[in-house]
Order: structure tokens, then C-alpha cells, then sequence
């Protein structure tokens, strides 16, 4: 499975990606691809399965998408976006 990640700061980002290192799972930065949105320009996408989800939402995720053969697919989505 392939997720992104859109944050709220450039800050919240770089804290996701070590996040998610320090949970095993494989994350790199790199701008936001067009069709999404984002507050800061930056996101993190992850390889593996997101099993620790919840235990890594931060307050500057602003939303995480699943990368599908159909295009994307909202996984999670801050309530005042």
C-alpha cells in the first residue's frame, strides 16, 4: 500500500516522515502532487500499511490519502479542512 500524507506546515511533515520511520514504515518528502491540496506545498509518502495509524495522526496532518490504480482515496481528513 502507497499513501500521501498533506499537512498544514512544512514542520508537521518532516515530524510525520520520523514518525513513521520510527514505526518502521518507509516515508520520503516531496512536494504535493497537483490533484491534491495542501496548506504548505509538502508531503510525505509512505510505503507499507499504515496499521499504526492512529497512534501517529499529529495535529498538522491535514489529510492521508491511499495512492489507488483509480487515482486516490481518503484514508483520513482533519475535521476543519
Amino acid at each position: 500500500m502507497k499513501y500521501i500524507a498533506t499537512f498544514y506546515s512544512h514542520f508537521g511533515a518532516i515530524r510525520f516522515k520520523k514518525m513513521c520511520e520510527a514505526h518502521d514504515i518507509s516515508a520520503k518528502v516531496m512536494p504535493v502532487p497537483r490533484d491534491l491540496s495542501s496548506s504548505c506545498g509538502t508531503c510525505v509518502k509512505c510505503d507499507g500499511e499504515l496499521v499504526a495509524l492512529g497512534e501517529i495522526h499529529t495535529d498538522e496532518v491535514e489529510q492521508i490519502v491511499e495512492i489507488t490504480h483509480a487515482g486516490y482515496r481518503i484514508i483520513y481528513q482533519a475535521e476543519d479542512s
